[in-house]
């Protein structure tokens, strides 16, 4: 673990922080913000796991 994956730490973060909005969302009763950040948390999950998957195929992890 000497190297950091700089974009798979992003994506990372990205996806903790959708889903913490997903509980403001739900705390402030706004329905379409729950759902826009279920939609960020599936695509940001994808993309970083389509990432992992190029990275490995690579040879980069």
């Amino acid at each position: 673990m000497n190297n950091v994956k700089w974009t798979l730490l992003i994506y990372a973060i990205l996806a903790a922080a959708s889903i913490v909005g997903i509980g403001i969302a739900i705390s402030e009763k706004s329905f379409i913000g729950a759902l826009g950040c279920i939609a960020a948390v599936i695509i940001i999950m994808g993309l970083g796991f389509k990432t992992k998957r190029k990275m490995r195929e690579n040879g980069e992890l």
